[in-house]
C-alpha cells in the first residue's frame, strides 16, 4: 500500500482492532462473512455517485475527500450540506456499535471536509440501515485528538509493518479474519509462555 496517503476506512480498522488493521492494510487479507457482505452491499448501493437536493439540503454521494495536512484518502457514503454547513454521513449496516470506531471514520472525514472547503465541521452522522435511524457525531476536540491520534497509529503500522499481536475480545466473534489471527490460540500460548 502507498504509504503517502492512508484509508479513512484504516482508521476504522485500527480503532475496531489493531491485529485486523495490519492484516488488511499491510498484509493485504480479507476474507468476507455474512457482515462483511451486508455492509459491502450497501455501500455499493450509496457508493453510485448523485447530486440531489432534498428541500433545503443538497446531498452528494460517494465523492473523494482528501486531507494532505493529516494524509487521508477516501470516498464519502453522503455529505451534506444545510444553511452553508456542510456535514459527513457514514452508512454502516448494523445498529450503533459499543464502540467508537465509526465516529472516528466520521471524524478523519470531517477533517478533510474542512481542509477541502475550509469550513469548520462540527457534526457529522452515522446511519445505521438495520434500525433505518441517524446517530449524531459532535466533531468535539476530543473527537479530533483521538482521530490524529490514531491517523499516528495507522501511519506507523503501515510504515513499520510491525504486526500488533491478537488480543481475543468480544470484537472477535463478528470478525471475518478470526480464523486467520486465532486470538484464543494466541492468548493461550501467551499464558503459557508467559508461566514458564
Amino acid at each position: 500500500m502507498n504509504t503517502e496517503y492512508i484509508s479513512i476506512a484504516a482508521l476504522n480498522q485500527y480503532a475496531y482492532c489493531s491485529h485486523r488493521c495490519w492484516r488488511m492494510f499491510c498484509a493485504g487479507e480479507f476474507i468476507n462473512n455474512e457482515y462483511t457482505i451486508e455492509g459491502t452491499s450497501l455501500h455499493d448501493r450509496v457508493h453510485t455517485t448523485s447530486e440531489n437536493q432534498r428541500e433545503e439540503t443538497w446531498q452528494v454521494r460517494a465523492i473523494w475527500l482528501k486531507s494532505d495536512k493529516y494524509k487521508l484518502i477516501g470516498k464519502s457514503d453522503l455529505i451534506e450540506a444545510a444553511d452553508g454547513q456542510f456535514y459527513p454521513v457514514e452508512y454502516k449496516r448494523g445498529r450503533k456499535g459499543e464502540w467508537d470506531n465509526d465516529e472516528l471514520q466520521v471524524c478523519a472525514q470531517a477533517l478533510c471536509l474542512e481542509e477541502m472547503t475550509g469550513q469548520n465541521i462540527t457534526t457529522g452522522y452515522i446511519y445505521y440501515a438495520h434500525s433505518h435511524q441517524r446517530q449524531l457525531v459532535e466533531i468535539n476536540q476530543e473527537l479530533r485528538e483521538s482521530a490524529i491520534a490514531t491517523i499516528k497509529a495507522v501511519t506507523n503500522l503501515i510504515t513499520t509493518g510491525i504486526m500488533p499481536t491478537p488480543i481475543y475480545s468480544k470484537r472477535c466473534q463478528g470478525c471475518s479474519l478470526n480464523s486467520q489471527c486465532l486470538p484464543k490460540a494466541t492468548d493461550r500460548v501467551r499464558t503459557y509462555q508467559e508461566a514458564n
